[in-house]
């Protein structure tokens, strides 16, 4: 019988969702799972773990946690009602019943460089459903729901962001979303299948959820040697995955011997083993020097050209606007926004930037734009920022000159995608 490879990358980097699909193969061939699981890791690296009796009870103790929590929770299946229809919008992200609450015209924001997209080869968009739907799913511990209601869905083959303040639910999603846990309410699709059977769809998933972790001791090839091993998966994706994130010189390294950033990298290796065609990624970039960051960026940008649905959460709002398509924002559980990145920042008011030559005219630069009736903020940088069309400009400079006041720069800067979002939820607080 062939695996059910699942990947589900949670605390033991792979390790859960992989051992999800070995339990079905050992279960069916009347095997123990444990030691056969603990026999499938000694076989595929070739050697005892070092350090001991104890390094040896580590990883059965692992293991053993991971197959009592999958049977006691399949012992308990049952939950929220079928989803439904994994059919959804085709264009964009989009919020189903929530309205967008309206952005505050532009106003006292600092100076932002406008960041532009590279241009990129032609897309491969996948037609069919969206590659995930959710419909008011909602997650309640006790009074608090940590997740409220959320409906949208994700285009396949594009990057979509999935952004909000820490505790505002995104990780809680996710692990709805990979069948960690249980909704409480609402539904919800992947790849066309309920969360409800999770192990429909997680073959074709790969995730990495709040960090990689993989036995210490083990060099990066080996413990994705493993994670090959109990997936049923080609040996020949190991190498291929190392390269892809650039870790094929350190692969006989141990991994405890890694940085934060190259335990991402391995991380994210190990969420690309099964060739996915959906890749969900908390935080990737963490722990990232500013090549490995972009590193990732073109990684992700080229897996979405090729067709693949990526999910990426981060804080690096900066870095997804290079490469989402759409974006989803949320704060306390709540959706604020799901929709292209282009549409959520184009059409937003500019502000006009000024800076007087002489530091001095500044305060009367300053009342020459309030006296014309326009807001105007100043951030200590000898600029001032005036809420005011762009065609209004023209009329600045005059005045300027009228007051005897020199300009050496005049134009004006458009909102960012972090400057939306700090609208956003702070508007919603």
């Amino acid at each position: 019988m062939t695996p059910n490879r699942c990947f589900r990358l949670t605390t033991f980097s792979g390790s859960p969702a992989i051992i999800d699909g070995y339990h079905h193969r050992r279960r069916s061939e009347g095997k123990t799972t444990l030691y056969g699981a603990l026999g499938d890791v000694l076989a595929a690296t070739g050697q005892r773990p070092h350090g001991g009796p104890v390094a040896l009870i580590l990883p059965v103790l692992v293991i053993a946690g991971i197959v009592y929590f999958i049977v006691r929770r399949r012992r308990r299946s049952g939950g929220p009602s079928d989803p439904g229809s994994s059919s959804g919008p085709r264009e964009g992200v989009h919020a189903a019943t929530h309205a967008v609450p309206a952005v505050r015209e532009a106003g006292n924001v600092a100076s932002r460089p406008v960041i532009e997209r590279p241009a990129t080869a032609a897309r491969v968009i996948v037609e069919g459903p969206s590659a995930i739907s959710l419909s008011a799913l909602t997650k309640s511990y006790g009074a608090r729901d940590a997740v409220d209601g959320l409906t949208f869905s994700v285009r396949p083959g594009t990057v979509c962001g999935f952004v909000g303040p820490n505790g505002a639910g995104k990780t809680t999603t996710i692990r709805m979303l990979l069948g960690l846990i249980t909704p409480t309410a609402g539904s919800a699709t992947v790849l066309g299948k309920p969360i409800t059977e999770p192990a429909s769809y997680l073959a074709r998933v790969g995730a990495m959820i709040e960090g990689p972790a993989f036995y210490p001791t083990l060099s990066a090839r080996k413990n994705l040697a493993v994670l090959a091993r109990l997936g049923g998966i080609r040996p020949e994706q190991v190498d291929r995955c190392l390269d892809q994130v650039d870790l094929s010189d350190r692969s006989d390294d141990r991994f405890k011997t890694f940085s934060l950033g190259m335990k991402q990298r391995l991380g994210i290796a190990a969420a690309l083993l099964p060739e996915p065609e959906l890749l969900v990624l908390d935080e990737p970039t963490n722990g990232l020097d500013p090549t490995g960051i972009r590193d990732i960026r073109v990684l992700l940008r080229s897996l979405a050209d090729r067709g693949t649905t990526v999910l990426v959460s981060s804080h690096l709002l900066e870095e997804l606007q290079q490469m989402c398509d759409d974006v989803v924002i949320i704060r306390q559980g709540r959706l604020l926004f799901a929709g292209p990145v282009d549409e959520l920042i184009v059409g937003q008011q500019a502000d006009l930037v000024a800076m007087p030559e002489n530091s001095d005219d500044l305060d009367r630069l300053v009342a020459l734009c309030e006296r014309a009736g326009h807001t105007t903020t100043s951030n200590g940088d000898g600029r001032v920022h005036v809420a005011a069309p762009p065609s209004w400009a023209g009329t600045l400079n005059r005045s300027a000159m009228a007051d005897d006041i020199t300009l050496v720069e005049l134009g004006t800067t458009k909102q960012s995608l972090e400057d939306v979002f700090f609208e956003l939820t702070e508007e919603d607080r």
